[in-house]
């Protein structure tokens, strides 16, 4: 229990810190660790878990936070919505050109009891290919949420 509350007040001063940072992958990569370190905890239940999820969710967050602008995002959310599993959608963004390729697997119920559905994305940014795995669940809203 104390290794959760120390976890626990070391991920809300980095979340407090970054409210501070411009730059959208930082955010990202905030945003991402947050989120992969208590699905790591919920996951493994250990400080280990934790994290590896933490480490994990700070770099899927800093790729798609970097580039991914509200276009995109927007974008990826409509394929977590309405495109079938295994099926691949693509986009050019208009504003810089970076290209997706996302191709969604079937929804699941994740471990909050919220539907959840993975994906992987082949980005083209900048001429160079990434290619990268993510998980989008529901929140109380509706909306699907990178994890």
């Amino acid at each position: 229990m104390k290794n959760i509350q120390i976890i626990t007040v070391l991920l809300s001063l980095f979340l407090l810190s970054s409210c501070m940072m411009a730059n959208k992958g930082q955010m990202g990569a905030t945003g991402g660790a947050a989120g992969g370190a208590l699905l790591g905890q919920a996951i493994g239940n250990n400080t280990e878990s934790t994290l590896l999820g933490a480490a994990i969710g700070g770099v899927l967050g800093y790729v798609i936070g970097n580039e991914m602008d509200k276009y995109d995002r927007q974008m990826l959310n409509n394929v977590y919505e309405s495109t079938p599993s295994g099926q691949t959608r693509t986009w050019v963004n208009p504003d810089h050109g970076n290209q997706y390729q996302v191709t969604p697997q079937a929804a699941y119920i994740g471990p909050r009891n919220q539907q959840c559905r993975k994906a992987e994305i082949l980005a083209i940014i900048n001429g160079r290919t990434e290619r990268t795995y993510t998980t989008a669940c529901r929140d109380m809203n509706g909306q699907w949420q990178l994890q």
